[in-house]
């Protein structure tokens, strides 16, 4: 069976059955996770020879659409988790990345510190060294997967050498690491972004991923496409969910007086129309991102920036169509659309946020240093 065919099989007999109680209860997916991970799938772009399926960011952006259209949360939970993977697969050592790759190891990105707003590249925490550990005092904003990842992709204001951070893999056990606040926010419900806090928390300097200093060119250079393609997948995909409720809603809603559906409203046309369009667009500037980083192009980290940027745009327009369109139906959970409306606007928020993004396309396009 293809790694899709799988997939397909787990989200419709175990994530798209359980993302309704996932998203009203708050409850981390847990058995989603597991099912992917004994499936391999969590190993999906991990290297073949640790045992992992070896796959690209096309494929990750596959499944991670997928996913979302049954439940974002899930999608948001196996995006971070692949974005740390990726660091991983180029600092950590063989025995974690055999252990994600055979779907036994859940990791997740935490970066952006109190204090620090979208710029999650500068982190405010501080870390000293203490013999062969590092000690590190800090206070995450939101981590996905607070409290349920085996490990977190820490970053720190270096320990000594020049640059803008440093990357550690932590135990999500750690002595002096706490989750002061669980979530229970908006949207996303499930995917347990809470805030995490380190008081004297003791990292072995084995456990640094790449240079002292060197967490900017890893988080810019390789984590950064990864992650806005993954979240502009998760934004397509829960678009394209939106769209199926609401057009089967109009479809089926009739006006008895007059023997005809609210889909027979060249208005309510008109709306979906103009919402198809958006997605649309929004899914083949990811794909373009896509290929411009296979390609190499010179244009790929303005396709970076832009594909985030205009998939959750998007999303926010298109999910609030679907609301406009069902009318009061909308508010009732079981027509399947105000789920999606809130995790769109959860999703936003994740930095860089859209406003932070025009900023740096609007550098771009006018030959300015973009991080300058």
């Amino acid at each position: 069976m293809s790694h899709l065919a799988t997939l397909e099989t787990i989200i419709r007999d175990t994530i798209a059955p359980a993302a309704p109680a996932t998203d009203r209860d708050a409850v981390f997916p847990r058995a989603a996770i597991d099912a992917l991970g004994a499936a391999g799938l969590l190993g999906l772009v991990s290297a073949a020879s640790v045992g992992g399926m070896g796959l690209g960011l096309d494929a990750a952006a596959q499944a991670v659409e997928l996913i979302s259209q049954a439940c974002p949360s899930t999608a948001m939970v196996v995006c971070m988790h692949y974005c740390a993977t990726t660091v991983l697969e180029k600092f950590g050592s063989d025995a974690v990345r055999r252990d994600i790759a055979a779907g036994r190891h859940l990791s997740t990105l935490a970066w952006s510190d109190q204090g620090s707003r979208s710029h999650f590249w500068a982190p405010v925490g501080s870390v000293a060294r203490d013999g062969d550990e590092a000690v590190v005092d800090g206070s995450k904003t939101m981590v996905t997967s607070a409290g349920e990842a085996d490990s977190y992709v820490w970053s720190t204001a270096p320990m000594g050498a020049a640059g803008a951070s440093t990357l550690w893999l932590v135990d999500s056990k750690s002595a002096g690491l706490s989750e002061p606040v669980h979530f229970d926010g908006m949207g996303l419900r499930g995917n347990r972004s809470s805030p995490l806090t380190a008081k004297a928390m003791r990292v072995p300097l084995a456990r640094m991923l790449g240079e002292d200093g060197g967490g900017f060119d890893i988080m810019i250079g390789a984590v950064l496409p990864v992650f806005s393609v993954l979240i502009a997948s998760c934004s397509v995909g829960l678009m394209d969910a939106s769209l199926t409720a609401s057009c089967a809603h109009v479809g089926a809603s009739r006006f008895a007086h007059l023997d005809s559906a609210l889909s027979d409203l060249p208005t309510v046309r008109a709306y979906l129309a103009r919402a198809r369009i958006q997605a649309d667009m929004a899914r083949v500037l990811r794909d373009d991102t896509v290929a411009a980083l296979a390609a190499g192009r010179p244009d790929a980290m303005l396709r970076v920036m832009q594909a985030k940027a205009a998939a959750g745009e998007a999303a926010l327009d298109v999910t609030a169509t679907a609301m406009r369109v069902c009318g009061g139906a909308a508010f009732r959970k079981d027509v399947g659309v105000e789920r999606y409306f809130r995790d769109a606007r959860a999703a936003s928020v994740m930095a860089p946020t859209s406003d932070v993004l025009f900023d740096f396309i609007g550098k771009a396009v006018c030959g300015m240093p973009v991080f300058g």
